[in-house]
């Protein structure tokens, strides 16, 4: 399907700005508004790969640097200045795209400060929230903390999770996940960290769990729960 990429500045409440890259399909059926990880920006090979494979099945992408990134910093940003940042990549998509339905989340760190935002005040227009890889808890210190506030998100959400993810243990997001009953949905990549690589002996390369993810967010997008 015919793409294009465009470059933006979006605006944050306090008056600073961040950049984002817009993935703009022909006649695009939905948009997601994607927030990178700690550790690597919107530019990153593994964003890039999930925007280009969702444009081509007719999905719309919003990539955005945090605060943080844009300057160059190694140091996430603080919640509030993530929230913020989060809600004006949100808005932002919202005044681009208004006719088409909206979803939001993102790898590790940005899928939980959309869900942090979500949770203390809807973000506007947003149907549902998806995380790649969602950091439960320190590598080697598992805990359920981080994961308090999506009792507090009304919307529906799609996990996406390795098996040998080291931030989220999944016995762990099991018991978190299941008491939110119908609002969740969980897909499990078997073998898969949580940069999303598997093993040569899985029987599976990184690019056929990234089409494979892809293809499981578009079917969610499209899914009984948002008629």
């Amino acid at each position: 399907m015919a793409q294009s990429l465009h470059p933006i500045t979006i605006a944050i409440e306090d008056g600073s700005s961040v950049s984002g890259l817009l993935c703009l399909p022909t006649e695009p059926l939905n948009c997601f508004v994607l927030a990178h990880g700690a550790g690597a920006g919107m530019a990153h090979p593994f964003m890039a790969a999930v925007a280009d494979g969702l444009a081509q099945r007719g999905v719309a992408t919003l990539r955005y640097q945090f605060p943080f990134m844009e300057r160059g910093s190694k140091r996430p940003d603080s919640p509030a200045v993530a929230h913020a940042a989060v809600r004006a990549a949100v808005n932002e998509a919202h005044r681009r795209l208004p006719d088409v339905p909206l979803f939001a989340g993102g790898k590790s760190f940005g899928g939980r400060m959309t869900s942090q935002a979500q949770a203390q005040a809807s973000l506007p227009g947003v149907r549902g929230l998806v995380f790649i890889g969602f950091p439960l808890h320190p590598a080697g210190k598992p805990s359920q903390e981080r994961a308090a506030h999506l009792q507090k998100v009304d919307c529906p959400m799609l996990f996406l999770q390795g098996t040998r993810d080291e931030l989220a243990e999944l016995t762990l997001l099991r018991d978190v996940l299941d008491p939110l009953g119908d609002r969740v949905t969980l897909k499990v990549i078997e073998d898969a960290d949580h940069s999303f690589h598997v093993r040569a002996r899985s029987g599976q390369t990184d690019d056929q769990v990234r089409e494979a993810m892809v293809e499981a967010m578009v079917s969610w997008f499209s899914g009984s729960q948002f008629s």
